[in-house]
């Protein structure tokens, strides 16, 4: 049996094929265009693909209410084009077969839970930071959504002593996004954040931002694991470096041996690696065929 699979990302989009035990079977990726010619490109990748479902993982804000009129429409994102646009009416057009829809990094906390890094814990959060910064995530094993569904790259910050730089989130300015995110980087610096040497000030600042955020989300939510993907955290020095912030931030307070004794094996890079988001829709592909 195959599944479909859809990495829906601000960037770029990547489609593949999977089986039931989360394995990658084939993958193609393309840029994330007007809607329009990217839902044309998807449907036309699946067309002769005879799969069983399809799991789609999107950026967001994403409508995933199935009461709602607007269940599967993008929301407010500020990407041109795509705000309050049908994306799962539109594909259900073209594919007769049932979806699973949820965010990007939901999908990704879903897919580590199942086959990588919190493979059979009952919780973990999945940070993405790249393009955007999302929060997937995932508690008493099932994800999590409430009013909308966790925003947690837009979580306030409060500033890196000395920092003066505004942010470039067009609605908070200075949310973690607005500060951490790969164009934040780009914009304070003047480079891509992979042209940066690994000795740069700015990690410290990255990771001051980072581990503020984390700390938060380990007081306010508990999980058992937290997982740091995305382009920024191709960056491995940034490891490291975020550890020491959220041991900073949180001063002792929680007492768990995962914080004190092994926190390397607490804040830790996907187990599926860039598998992640993509291997997540294939688990929401299986969601929808059993549901």
């Amino acid at each position: 049996m195959f599944i479909g699979a859809v990495e829906a990302g601000g960037t770029k989009i990547v489609c593949g094929i999977g089986n039931e035990a989360g394995e990658v079977l084939e993958r193609v990726s393309f840029s994330t265009e007007q809607p329009e010619k990217t839902i044309e490109r998807i449907v036309e990748y699946f067309r002769d693909k005879d799969v069983a479902a399809i799991g789609y993982g999107s950026f967001g804000p994403i409508n995933i209410d199935a009461a709602s009129p607007q269940y599967g429409y993008v929301t407010t994102t500020p990407k041109p084009g795509w705000s309050n646009y049908p994306v799962l009416p539109e594909l259900k057009k073209a594919l007769d077969v049932p979806f699973g829809w949820d965010t990007d990094v939901n999908a990704a906390a879903l897919g580590e839970a199942t086959w990588g890094a919190a493979q059979g814990l009952d919780s973990c959060l999945y940070y993405t930071i790249g393009t955007g910064v999302g929060v997937g995530v995932y508690l008493e094993d099932r994800l999590t959504h409430g009013l909308v569904h966790p925003e947690g790259g837009h979580v306030l910050t409060r500033l890196y002593p000395g920092d003066t730089f505004e942010g470039v989130c067009p609605y908070h300015g200075n949310c973690l996004e607005g500060v951490a995110a790969g164009p934040a980087i780009q914009a304070r610096w003047g480079v891509r954040a992979d042209k940066l040497p690994v000795d740069h000030e700015a990690w410290e600042i990255e990771a001051f931002y980072i581990g503020q955020a984390i700390a938060s989300a380990v007081l306010l939510v508990s999980p058992k694991r937290i997982i740091l993907g995305g382009g920024v955290m191709h960056q491995k020095q940034l490891f490291p470096l975020i550890r020491e912030q959220v041991r900073r931030n949180l001063n002792g307070y929680v007492g768990a041996s995962a914080l004190a004794e092994n926190i390397d094996g607490y804040i830790v890079p996907p187990g599926l690696g860039d598998n992640a988001g993509l291997c997540g829709s294939i688990a929401l592909g299986l969601r929808a065929l059993q549901d």
